[in-house]
């Protein structure tokens, strides 16, 4: 059974809204959309607002799911990277939404360092797998 200090399981309507820091402590902005990968059924990438004032000009980033690391009592995400490598990412417009494909995924996990969820080995435990 899972702690409360430590959930298995959140909503995306928990998440949304949650504040995004880095290690340093610099607020990143705010999570404001989970985007869902319908052929594998998983998060392909959150939605972080980040820039702007009050509000206002903010520009929207994919980062990969497995980046954002939760600190449950703080309704926040730590996302490990210096501010300035946002500040140069590709971001969007919140009317102008990129084309996700597995290319433009791939571009943008690997601008974060990290590898595409869908090329990493999962192991299939199905009744009836040997």
């Amino acid at each position: 059974m899972a702690h409360r200090d430590n959930p298995e399981f959140l909503s995306a309507s928990t998440i949304k809204g949650d504040k995004v820091v880095n290690t340093a402590g610099d607020d990143l902005g705010k999570i404001e959309e989970l985007m869902i990968d319908l052929q594998d059924g998983r998060v392909a990438y959150a939605v972080l607002s980040f820039g702007g004032f009050l509000g206002m000009g903010n520009k929207l980033f994919a980062i990969p799911w497995n980046a954002l690391t939760l600190r449950v009592h703080e309704h926040a995400f730590v996302l490990d990277i210096p501010k300035e490598t946002l500040e140069k990412a590709e971001g969007f417009d919140k009317d102008n939404w990129p084309v996700t494909n597995r290319e433009w995924l791939s571009s943008m996990y690997s601008y974060y360092g990290y590898q595409p969820y869908w090329q990493t080995r999962v192991v299939e435990n199905r009744p009836g797998n040997i």
